[in-house]
């Protein structure tokens, strides 16, 4: 764990709202408002949060599939938001993404061969007997068999698809993965050996994984690092161990509690959040939580707070933890 690989600093994304005749902006839906953290080489961090509170908005603006509103993304020191179109295109070989819907992901018309081999066509690498070397060696590591280039991705189960969807995103040798919700979609069984594939690949590979989830169990199983994520902003970060063993935010105190306890011995009690979750479009002034919080004070409803580091890297953004309150 040395330098950084992936630096972001105050990444905004806002969606515009159109209304009237006219479909004039009439407002707009602050997915990111402002998100700053540091990725080392080849940890894995992962983000959690209930929907809508930007984790895979975060995923996908840091690989410029959604352009960002305002922030910086630095890669290797390079920030990826002054590229221009063709120098972002070659960047995509050390940046990847697995999505959530293996199914959706893999055009149904192209065997699998031709998926596989199509980054490497797009980038200009190797001949055809190369390539279809390296899409049965990428089938092989993802525990398939070179047989299976021929058939479609109907003919897969979701755990099979997944696996090809890991493989794709291993063609061009990348540095970087933001795997977003890589094991939502599948049963418990099929989630665990996705998890140990991505696991043994990281280590294989030396890959650095931005692992979006909101399974907390899966996160404590895969991350070094977490990240938790309320209406738009990190609320909380540290290891894994100091998050789950003293979350410092009251939401993240929340999240855990509702993580079912294997030990029947050990009874933990269940926080439940009051309220709905604010709109992105219209969030509460102050800190975003105090609508939800029953530690609200008064400076909450007045004052966004700090996010700020407590001691040994762990960061949190709640009036309870900061010293000018």
């Amino acid at each position: 764990m040395n330098e950084p690989i992936l630096k972001v600093e105050n990444l905004k994304k806002h969606f515009p709202i159109y209304g009237g005749v006219l479909k004039k902006t009439v407002g707009y839906v602050k997915a990111l408002d402002g998100v700053s953290f540091e990725v080392k080489k080849g940890e894995t961090l992962s983000l959690v949060g209930e929907s809508g509170c930007g984790k895979s908005t975060t995923g996908r603006t840091l690989l410029r599939l959604i352009e960002p509103t305002e922030g910086s993304v630095f890669f290797e020191g390079e920030d990826l938001l002054a590229l221009n179109d063709e120098q972002m295109r070659m960047k995509r070989r050390d940046l990847q993404i697995v999505f959530q819907d293996p199914y959706a992901s893999l055009n149904p018309r192209h065997t699998i061969q031709k998926i596989l081999e199509e980054p490497l066509i797009v980038h200009k690498l190797g001949n055809s007997e190369k390539r279809r070397e390296k899409v049965f060696q990428l089938l092989e590591t993802v525990g398939l068999h070179k047989e299976q280039a021929k058939r479609y991705p109907h003919q897969f189960s979701g755990g099979q698809r997944q696996r090809i969807g890991i493989a794709r995103a291993l063609t061009l040798n990348p540095k970087l993965i933001v795997a977003d919700e890589p094991v939502s979609a599948l049963d418990v069984s099929i989630q665990a050996q996705v998890l140990n594939l991505m696991e043994d690949l990281q280590e294989q590979f030396n890959l650095t994984y931005i692992f979006i989830s909101h399974d907390l169990s899966v996160v404590r199983h895969i991350s070094d690092r977490v990240g938790v994520m309320y209406l738009g902003n990190l609320v909380e970060l540290s290891n894994k161990n100091e998050i789950y063993e003293q979350p410092l935010h009251p939401y993240t105190q929340a999240l855990l509690s509702a993580v079912p306890e294997p030990d029947p011995d050990i009874k933990r009690e269940r926080i439940i959040l009051t309220g709905d979750v604010p709109s992105p479009a219209n969030p509460p002034h102050g800190c975003k939580f105090h609508t939800r919080c029953k530690y609200k004070m008064d400076i909450c409803e007045k004052k966004n707070p700090n996010f700020i580091d407590v001691g040994n890297g762990h960061f949190v953004a709640c009036h309870l933890h900061q010293h000018d309150r």
